[in-house]
Order: structure tokens, then sequence, then C-alpha cells
């Protein structure tokens, strides 16, 4: 099972400017590359006639994660605050360009994809920007254009509310799914958290790792939180995900057993 440290398999992938984010004419170039990927790039160049239609809409993930997940999955168009283990970050990847979704890491260089490979990730449909210069908000918003799912490390940065307020509209105009972690996002659509709550299969010092256990917690802008636990396991060539446990909170659990 990959680490969540792995770094082997990092590297820009899809041919993307080296420092992207560092000058307009590496800007540019990544824009005609953007707009050349099939499907998503020329449709992205046209403006979406409703999008209360899209908001609806979301991306596939992992089926474990989706029971915990309001809409079902991560909304087309919404931008998502994520703090935790990496793994979940390399789950979501695998699920959009395994079925058939584009998608991008960008200013996250520890991100390595071989637990994404592992969870079924295609990688011809993924990018990486290790490096993204200066400005990886930037670069993120250029890629929304083209691409289903952006994920974007802040290096701990807090972006200001003015600017989040216009790479949302672009998010949402787009039908594209923004995932910002490392940093601060103020007023983000949903926002996920993780733990790492155990293993399995490692004894005093040695063994073989069988199973990652989970933690996530899930809170929207409407209802209450929602909270799980997910189990990584290997089967055969790639890891599964199993869910152990889905609830919301307790207080909400005792108001409706009280009104019960």
């Amino acid at each position: 099972m990959g680490s969540d440290e792995d770094s082997g398999a990092g590297g820009r992938r899809d041919g993307l400017p080296p420092g992207a984010g560092r000058d307009k004419p590496a800007l540019d170039e990544l824009r005609r590359r953007i707009a050349a990927i099939p499907g998503r790039g020329e449709a992205a160049a046209e403006p979406i006639p409703l999008a209360a239609e899209l908001r609806r809409e979301a991306l596939a993930v992992p089926p474990a994660l989706a029971e915990l997940l309001p809409e079902g999955g991560l909304v087309k168009g919404s931008v998502v605050a994520y703090a935790g283990a990496s793994s979940l970050l390399a789950g979501l990847l695998a699920a959009v360009t395994e079925g058939g979704g584009h998608a991008a890491v960008v200013g996250l260089p520890r991100l390595g994809l071989l637990a994404a490979v592992e969870m079924g990730a295609q990688l011809q449909r993924l990018a990486v920007v290790a490096d993204p210069g200066p400005d990886p908000v930037e670069v993120a918003a250029v890629l929304l254009d083209g691409l289903d799912l952006v994920v974007l490390g802040l290096d701990g940065a807090t972006v200001a509310p003015a600017r989040t307020r216009v790479i949302a509209a672009r998010a949402r105009n787009k039908g594209a799914t923004l995932v910002v972690t490392d940093g601060g996002w103020p007023n983000p659509a949903l926002r996920l958290d993780t733990r790492i709550a155990g293993y399995s299969g490692l004894g005093a010092g040695r063994g073989r790792l069988r199973s990652v256990s989970l933690e996530v917690l899930v809170r929207g802008k409407a209802g209450p939180p929602r909270h799980g636990r997910i189990e990584l396991r290997p089967s055969a060539s790639r890891v599964e995900w199993v869910s152990l446990e889905t609830a919301v909170n307790e207080a909400t659990a005792d108001a409706r057993e009280a009104a019960s």
C-alpha cells in the first residue's frame, strides 16, 4: 500500500510548463494546453447556461466516502476545504480520473502518486504542478477552466475573502471542483477533515500492513456534521475503500430520540 508521504511518483505530467505560476507567458501556455484537453477544454470555453443545474451534480468519489457526503460526492462548481491524511486526496484523484475525468494537483510536492495509482488513478488524466511559483492560486484558477478536479496546496497561507469569492465564482461557472488544503480558505461549501485512527497487520515493530483506518468528519453549510470511519485495504492489485461506520453528530441523534 502506498504511503501518505510517498513522493517517488511526483513531478509534472501532461507537459505542463515549469514554474507555471511565475510569469505571464507560462500561464498563457498553460491556458492553451488546458483549452486543448478533449471534452473538458472545449466545453469550458462556452458559458454554462444554468449554474444551478450543475450545483446538484457531483464528482465521483470512493463509495465509502460517498456515504458521508451530502450530495453523494463532491459537488461540481464548489470549493472544499480539506485537512488531514493525504490518503483521502489520493482517493479523490483516483475516483475522478478512473471515471474518465481530468484532475490536477498544485503545490503539493510531497503528495506521491503511488497510493492514487493503487486506488485506480489514471495518470494520463492527471497533471501535477509541484512548484507553481509565487501564486499557486492563480495557477489553480487557470486549471479550473478545463479540469474536473483541482487539488490546491496553500503552503500555510490564508487567501483573502475577496479573492476566494472570485475563485469560487470561477469554479461554479466552469463546473469544476476545487479542493484546498494546508492553509486558510474562508467560507468553503464543505469542510472535510480526516485523521489516521489506526493500522492493522503490524505487530511489535514488524509485520505486513494490512489496512489503514481513517476517521472522517464532514461539515457543510447546512445540516448536522457527519462522521464515519473508513478502512483502506489492499485487495489483489489495488487498494479498496471499506465503510466501517457512518453517523450524524450525537446531539442530532439525541434530539431525534427525544422527539420519538
